[in-house]
């Protein structure tokens, strides 16, 4: 089934928008004209990698009777432009060559809600998502009406980004050790094209939902098909080459540390890549509001127990209202 009509059937409509010569597709409820007076709150979903708008799939029908919501897929992945990755230190080889990074996708965001978005925002992102979310909170707060417009920013399992030079000397010294070799290796399109080959498998996909939904639920053929299809579009894997080699790029805690926009996390118990224990240091940051844990629930709680989330996002959200 294509795309937009996956889309039809929840409810949503498939929309793009040109971005420094980039397509991002996105998709948002459908919605009458409303005056003024009936503006109503924006929710704006930012998926993790590998994903796409579509792994909102059970979250946006949810909301779409209350509020107007949007999805979009970064630059990269999902139906949006996939343009050739350019690296620290080198020079692009093609027209749009881009630079895959937390700050251009939290950028993109920002295009999202100054293009098609007006009134208040809440900000939900998803494992590098949250980067992404914290990091377009971080550029709205540098305007003072884009401030006041973001009213909070709900991460969902965000990603600590373990792997990056920030966070060296918490690694083995195994790791830290052969990291500049790996940094090396990882450069070299032959090399990350061949792994992108043995990845981008529907098998693969499945064995990974595997282990990050260690309940097993909603682990069913949509799911796998959504998440297979991006990595069949041309040049998908430079958006793959892009993102492992960021070693040097913007950590959550840091951002938020900055922020002083209301934020809640949202963490599943038994996320393995991504330490609840971990996460619940960052309650010490004074804009982290609180967490709610996923019992039972992997990485993407979100879509491994959806209904739990649903409920604890608008109880958030009532929070504000």
């Amino acid at each position: 089934m294509e795309r937009a009509n996956r889309l039809d059937a929840l409810g949503l409509e498939r929309k793009s928008l040109s971005w420094r010569g980039q397509s991002v597709v996105y998709c948002q409820n459908r919605q009458t004209a409303r005056s003024a007076q009936e503006e109503r709150l924006s929710l704006v979903f930012i998926h993790g990698f590998g994903a796409c708008k579509e792994h909102w799939r059970f979250n946006l029908p949810y909301f779409c009777e209350t509020y107007d919501v949007y999805a979009l897929d970064l630059i990269g992945f999902g139906e949006s432009a996939k343009p050739d990755s350019v690296l620290e230190g080198e020079t692009g080889t093609s027209p749009g060559s881009w630079r895959y990074g937390i700050n251009g996708w939290a950028e993109q965001v920002l295009a999202l809600i100054n293009n098609q978005i007006e009134g208040d925002v809440v900000l939900i992102g998803n494992s590098i998502g949250g980067v992404v979310a914290s990091q377009a909170a971080a550029l709205m707060s540098k305007d003072q009406e884009l401030k006041r417009r973001c009213k909070s920013l709900i991460l969902i399992d965000c990603a600590q980004r373990q792997i990056d030079d920030k966070r060296l000397s918490e690694q083995p010294p195994f790791r830290r050790i052969s990291k500049p070799l790996l940094k090396k290796l990882v450069r070299q399109r032959w090399f990350t094209n061949a792994i992108y080959g043995l990845l981008a498998k529907k098998s693969v996909i499945k064995k990974v939902l595997q282990i990050a939904y260690p309940s097993g639920r909603n682990i069913d053929e949509p799911l796998v098909d959504y998440l297979y299809e991006p990595t069949t579009r041309n040049n998908s894997r430079e958006a793959f080459r892009g993102f492992i080699n960021l070693f040097n790029d913007l950590l959550a805690p840091d951002i938020l540390s900055e922020l002083d926009i209301p934020t809640w996390l949202i963490w599943g118990e038994k996320d393995p890549w991504e330490p609840l224990n971990y996460a619940r240091q960052w309650l010490s940051i004074p804009c982290v509001k609180g967490i709610e844990v996923i019992k039972d629930a992997g990485h993407c709680p979100h879509d491994e127990f959806p209904e739990r989330v649903n409920q604890t996002i608008q109880s958030i959200i009532e929070v504000k209202e």
